[in-house]
């Protein structure tokens, strides 16, 4: 096995046993949330959702942090694999020529942070949701009602050119390292996080729709994860995503007439 191929055989696993990790503990998480759990997330161990809105602690705030966290990573890091794989063989190059190169670890930790940032404003959508009893305690659902406006928010976002800009991005790896590239570790910290901002244009609000059908939801999770890897890696990636879109502004329509 060659130097490069040792390499990525090493960052594949690498990503995939974190994306595994972060899929066993929102596993463990929704067995907890579904034998009942706890009536608060005091205790970190715990790992329940909160049940009361108005009583959000400290460590509740830090405990659905992670959880989202978690979360993203999950679903992300599997579509941002190939970014990860050719940033990493342009710095193997330039390791073998003698250049300074730069581990892709740093790029991937660029990435991951821009997904913690989106995963504190999910977590503060959370909270003003349960403020508004507008999210059900268990599942983390919101009502009919909401859960319609979010699916044509989401449809209509399918089809805008801010999207489709977003996604091209993240659907060319060699063109965004080429144009974004930058020298050093913080260099690749920026880039990974400029990727991970890209994605956000991209992913954002089809991250909305965990709370239509549930965060603890993980059939639902693994749902949305698939839809971000086809739209961001298969060929036809584009036309899926507003395929998707229109599917999911009639399954909007339909949950609106239901509300009314």
């Amino acid at each position: 096995m060659t130097a490069a191929s040792a390499q990525r055989a090493s960052i594949v696993a690498a990503l995939t046993g974190a994306s595994a990790i972060c899929w066993i503990f929102l596993y463990v998480l929704a067995r907890r949330m579904a034998d009942g759990g706890m009536s608060g997330m005091d205790d970190m161990a715990g790992m329940a959702m909160p049940m009361a809105p108005a009583h959000w602690s400290t460590a509740d705030f830090a405990m659905n942090f992670v959880m989202w966290w978690a979360m993203m990573i999950a679903m992300m890091l599997p579509s941002a694999a190939p970014m990860v794989l050719t940033f990493a063989s342009i710095n193997q190059r330039k390791r073998e020529r003698g250049q300074p190169f730069v581990p892709a670890a740093m790029f991937t930790a660029g990435y991951l942070i821009a997904w913690g940032a989106f995963s504190i404003a999910a977590t503060l959508a959370q909270w003003g949701f349960d403020r508004a009893a507008l999210l059900s305690p268990q599942v983390q659902r919101v009502t009919p009602l909401a859960g319609g406006l979010i699916l044509l928010a989401v449809g209509v976002y399918q089809f805008t050119p801010l999207k489709h800009a977003c996604l091209a991005k993240c659907r060319s790896p060699f063109a965004f390292l080429i144009n974004q590239w930058r020298d050093g570790r913080g260099g690749a910290l920026r880039m990974g996080w400029t990727h991970g901002a890209y994605c956000l244009g991209c992913c954002w609000l089809l991250m909305a729709l965990l709370f239509v059908g549930g965060a603890m939801n993980l059939l639902w999770v693994a749902a949305i994860a698939a839809l971000v890897f086809v739209e961001k890696l298969l060929p036809a990636g584009a036309l899926i995503a507003r395929i998707g879109g229109a599917a999911m502004f009639a399954f909007g329509v339909y949950l609106l007439t239901r509300a009314a």
